[in-house]
């Protein structure tokens, strides 16, 4: 078989099937020439989900008739000379315009700033049509009609309308968030509109267009510099967190990639705040110098290479880690609005109110975390006046000395599990075994990097009956116990002794505690060890050794509690990545009643 020269048309199809797989990426390149040539608006009108129409309209710099006969053969660009270490913007390859028409109805006018006319230019199934005079504003304008008809094979793998639509609204908000300067509007053949207006140099404000206005209020500002990198942006707070990683964003040099390595990056930073199967919400930006980071891996320029990953991975780990700490230790305000959402005022009552006919049980049966004489005051045989006065009665003093703490003055305990503090204003309810596990983890994870957890004897050792590999996982990580002050020997070929327990857990159920983590080994030793999980083994003993839901608490217990909160970083959320509070403003609350 000899060997043979393929066409111009067909070497263009072929580049087409990697550099547009579907509408999506032919409006990626499209946006990405727009945003190149300057654009401070763009115009994205799509039917059939791209597939029957995709045009893009700009009000950039423009294009000569000479510019644009170039701009539909391959490998012609104005942004690369020589240099592919040296990549400052989106586009660089000018294989995106001759590929588009090689498959479609590719038409393209233009008029360059200071011209006096137009012109246009046409592909169509890679058929070149001539230059003609054409009447636009200065700009350009790219119309795609019936994307890969001339490859009709392609279209048996497109998705639905609906499906393409979507993939290229994400494309625009990814791109929107990039280029905060930009107003970007996309319409659809359904009559339905995405606009972005311009926020000038307020990412933030971009941001919260895209993602909505709950993330503004639940996300910490990045800032951090290692080596030169510099990685900025915002990550939401634990609490505020997704089932689906759609709301992750990256930027490198302003180019919107999906990097392996900056998502992997972001879980770790993560990993001990939020919940198995859940995914936090962040925007990050990195900027480096363009010899370090290459953009050329794919076609499509979604994946990038990092000369020094480690660097990248630890700036961007250590970075999310500093700011959580210092400004993350707060439940997410939808936990709060959501609650208020669930309040609505009711009817009044038909009948007079008495004990019989309101829907309300005593408030004996809402145990309250103060002492015997407040609890005495909340009797069922006590009328409504009588219970405010109760309140009332309350030591002023104590409110006063109390609520200036963030967490506020505890007031009561409800249904035994969440404690009611009232603040400055407003009021927080705490999740109490949520709150105490936090707090439990901190001190054992303590314990890791500095001097052994104080262990208690136990006075007969526990004898836990399990299988022999269980048996040999656990002796083989006995040390790594010690340190969190679980003591374990061996007691025949298959039983394990636990001869001592944290201290600072009290009375737990040992068994159960040394049977789960026998679990947790057999799952991590296949998967590559333990050494960089012990802080999860902390957080199982501590969710053994905190406070359960339905003890009661005391009021001095109670305030200890919040104390111990307002002291310890990451107590805003429990180890398994739920709030341990939510705070309720008081204008929130006066709302609700019609008093502002």
């Amino acid at each position: 078989m000899s060997i043979k020269q393929l066409s111009e048309t067909l070497i263009n199809q072929i580049a087409a099937g990697e550099v547009i797989e579907r509408p999506a990426s032919a409006a990626k390149e499209l946006i990405e020439n727009a945003l190149d040539a300057g654009a401070t608006r763009i115009d994205i009108a799509t039917a059939g989900g791209g597939k029957t129409l995709l045009r893009v309209i700009d009000n950039g710099c423009g294009m000569g008739p000479d510019d644009l006969e170039l701009a539909v053969r391959r490998h012609c660009t104005s942004k690369l000379d020589k240099d592919l270490l040296d990549i400052r913007t989106l586009g660089f390859r000018g294989e995106a315009l001759p590929s588009i028409g090689s498959v479609a109805r590719l038409t393209i006018s233009s008029r360059a700033a200071g011209a006096s006319h137009g012109a246009e230019i046409g592909v169509f199934g890679g058929t070149l049509q001539p230059v003609k005079p054409a009447a636009v504003n200065q700009g350009t304008v790219v119309e795609v009609r019936d994307l890969f008809f001339a490859t009709p094979a392609r279209l048996n793998f497109m998705k639905t309308e609906r499906a393409e639509a979507s993939a290229i609204s994400d494309v625009v908000r990814r791109m929107a968030i990039a280029f905060p300067g930009v107003r970007f509007l996309l319409s659809g053949s359904d009559r339905t509109t995405l606009e972005f207006p311009s926020t000038g140099d307020d990412r933030l404000a971009r941001i919260a267009q895209v993602l909505g206005r709950d993330f503004r209020d639940n996300a910490i500002e990045i800032d951090a510099e290692r080596e030169g990198a510099q990685l900025t942006g915002f990550a939401g707070v634990p609490t505020f967190n997704r089932g689906n990683s759609l709301q992750q964003y990256a930027f490198v040099n302003g180019r919107p990639v999906q990097d392996k390595l900056i998502w992997s990056a972001l879980r770790a930073a993560y990993a001990e705040t939020i919940p198995q199967g859940r995914y936090p919400v962040a925007v990050l930006s990195l900027t480096v110098d363009p010899d370090v980071v290459d953009v050329n891996v794919h076609p499509a320029k979604s994946d990038v290479r990092f000369r020094d990953p480690g660097l990248i991975r630890g700036l961007i780990i250590g970075a999310i880690r500093q700011a959580l700490a210092a400004g993350g230790d707060r439940a997410s305000t939808t936990g709060a609005s959501g609650m208020m959402h669930a309040f609505r005022p009711r009817p009044a009552p038909q009948a007079p109110w008495t004990a019989a006919t309101s829907p309300y049980r005593p408030m004996e049966n809402t145990h309250s975390g103060f002492g015997e004489t407040q609890q005495a005051s909340f009797a069922a045989t006590a009328a409504p006046s009588a219970r405010a006065s109760a309140f009332a009665s309350e030591g002023q003093n104590e409110v006063a000395a109390e609520v200036v703490h963030p967490l506020g003055a505890a007031r009561a305990q409800l249904h035994e599990n969440y404690i009611v503090a009232q603040t400055q204003d407003g009021l927080v309810i705490v999740d109490q075994h949520a709150a105490h596990e936090r707090l439990v983890f901190e001190a054992l994870r303590k314990g890791l990097n500095a001097q052994p957890i104080p262990a208690q004897a136990l006075l007969i050792p526990d004898i836990v009956d399990m299988p022999e590999d269980d048996c040999d996982r656990l002796i083989s990580h006995a040390a790594d116990f010690s340190r969190l002050g679980l003591g374990i020997e061996r007691f025949g070929p298959g039983a394990i002794a636990i001869r001592e327990t944290p201290a600072m857990l009290g009375e737990i159920d040992a068994a159960g505690l040394v049977r789960q983590l026998a679990d947790e080994l057999a799952e991590w030793d296949t998967a590559g060890g333990l050494a960089a999980r012990l802080d999860y083994l902390a957080a199982t003993m501590a969710c053994h050794g905190s406070v359960r839901s339905g003890r009661r608490l005391r009021s001095e217990e109670m305030n200890a509690l919040l104390r111990r909160m307002e002291a310890t970083p990451g107590s805003g959320q429990c180890n398994h990545g739920r709030p341990t509070y939510i705070e309720i403003k008081l204008a929130d609350i006066e709302r609700l009643f019609g008093r502002s």
